[in-house]
């Protein structure tokens, strides 16, 4: 199966409840790289580059983890990989 790179934009109660620190820690049980960061316009970036199953059951995971509740909505766009990260870490 081909890599890819999922990029998703959510809104909704997102900034503030601990957010960026679940889904880095729901990274930590799947084989994906990226980031998860705030806007500036109140929304929450996550970019991860892994198998597209994986990011998948990862994106599924978030939800799970008890923040379905503080997402309006999730716009999602699956890129091509760039490879450029290591690690899901929390940006700034």
């Amino acid at each position: 199966m081909a890599k890819r790179r999922m990029h998703i934009f959510y809104s909704g109660h997102v900034q503030g409840v601990g957010f960026r620190y679940t889904t880095r820690s729901v990274a930590e049980g799947f084989e994906v790289t990226g980031f998860v960061k705030n806007l500036p316009d109140g929304r929450v970036e996550l970019v991860a580059e892994g198998e597209e199953a994986e990011l998948d059951s990862f994106r599924r995971a978030i939800r799970e983890a008890g923040l379905a509740h503080f997402i309006r909505d999730e716009e999602v766009y699956w890129e091509e990989p760039t490879g450029e990260f290591k690690d899901f870490r929390i940006a700034f």
